[in-house]
């Protein structure tokens, strides 16, 4: 019997050990719960002190290329014709016929203003021209009639009929009349001056376009007074409407006068609207303004368009590249790298760019070649195709992780 209650003893699982390990196990979990909340708190951190920076890739020029831009600036689309289109005189507005964006021809009629005084003062005019007319007829047929009666008065003094004296009478009635009809003949001129100075009057009620274009604005509408100069405390138009001579349409650009001597006449542009920014525009330079603007130190430089375009409008803003000479035809221009100026940072007098390599900036010294207003030329220190960080945030050092948002 013994024997038999030790080998059941013997069979007997012991349970104290299994507590044991359960609660080195329970350790073992918090442990991991709390090392896996203590890296996702530093990933967390991590993730907002990571710096975010703006890139743009290393891109070549050759020979086959287009020529690369010596500088860049920025202007608007201006019309060298450009009008507001007024009236010489005051006068109340009684009908408009423009409407924005119509086009119009020269010497067509824009508007009119009320004519009835000047209609009165020309017909008034008319009829004191066909007085004095009248007047001139009535005196020209007595001018024949006295030369007439003098004539048969010095017949009759040579017959010895009628004395001296009635020849005399009769040549001064004749040089009277003369005269009269020459002075009559000077106020049908002055009646017929101030009738052309009433008819002028009178069209100067009609304003017409002075120029072939394109009708930008409309001012003023029926009813409102109009004067070519300011008047009636800014109850009075001073204009109709403003006309723009489409063909004349021109570029307009301030350069910062360190670069002026990069530009010369004639010489190649490359324009890019605002409103189009894939839209390369061929351009030449017209001229430099010889003034500079002491307030901005820049010079005006004017630029024509090889072609004009429906979609180019006045006052448009838009982007230039003035375009290096080009090279002899013999001449063999080697590749040639450009990033943005942004990009480069003078660190101990040296040029410094940081390249993006996967998630992480990569410090490298260049050597600066050509520069302009926007891009620089690499001479070395980056490969075509790189990513390099655009403006460069301050405390961004070798190796850092980043975050890289493509440049808009």
């Amino acid at each position: 019997m013994t024997s038999v209650k030790s080998s059941l003893d013997e069979l007997r699982i012991d349970r104290s050990h299994d507590h044991r390990s359960r609660g080195w196990l329970a350790v073992v979990i918090v442990f991991l719960l709390a090392g896996g909340g203590v890296f996702a708190g530093y990933r967390w951190w991590s993730s907002t002190q990571t710096p975010q920076v703006n890139t743009a890739n290393v891109r070549q020029t050759t020979a086959e290329d287009a020529q690369p831009a010596v500088l860049n600036a920025s202007g608007y689309v201006t019309a060298r014709r450009r009008a507001t289109v007024s009236s010489k005189i005051t006068g109340k507005v009684i009908d408009v016929r423009v409407e924005e964006g119509m086009a119009v021809q020269e010497g067509q009629i824009l508007a009119r203003l009320d004519d009835s005084s000047e209609r009165s003062y020309l017909a008034l005019a008319e009829a004191q021209l066909g007085a004095v007319r009248a007047a001139l007829a009535e005196f020209e047929v007595r001018w024949v009639e006295a030369q007439l009666t003098l004539t048969r008065t010095r017949e009759l003094v040579e017959e010895g009929v009628t004395s001296r004296a009635d020849l005399d009478t009769a040549q001064a009635e004749f040089d009277s009349f003369g005269a009269r009809i020459a002075h009559s003949r000077k106020q049908v001129s002055v009646a017929e001056r101030e009738v052309d100075v009433r008819r002028t009057a009178l069209e100067d009620t009609i304003i017409r376009a002075p120029f072939t274009g394109i009708a930008i604005t409309k001012d003023a509408q029926p009813g409102e007074m109009i004067s070519p100069i300011t008047a009636g405390g800014g109850f009075t138009r001073t204009g109709i409407c403003t006309v723009v001579d489409m063909e004349s349409l021109e570029i307009e650009v301030d350069v910062n006068e360190r670069y002026i001597n990069r530009v010369s006449p004639d010489q190649r542009v490359v324009a890019t609207l605002d409103a189009y920014p894939d839209w390369r525009i061929q351009a030449r330079v017209i001229t430099t303004i010889p003034a500079a603007d002491r307030q901005r130190a820049t010079v005006l430089v004017r630029i024509a368009f090889d072609s004009l375009d429906p979609r180019i409008l006045p006052d448009m803003g838009i982007d230039v590249a003035f375009l290096e000479s080009e090279p002899p035809e013999e001449s063999v221009e080697l590749p040639r790298l450009w990033i943005p100026t942004s990009s480069v940072r003078q660190e101990n007098g040296a040029s410094v760019v940081f390249v993006v390599e996967g998630d992480v900036a990569e410090r490298r010294s260049v050597t600066i070649g050509l520069e302009d207003a926007s891009d620089v030329e690499v001479l070395g220190g980056v490969r075509r195709g790189e990513r390099v960080v655009v403006d460069v945030p301050m405390g961004l050092t070798d190796g850092q992780v980043i975050v890289v948002r493509e440049l808009q």
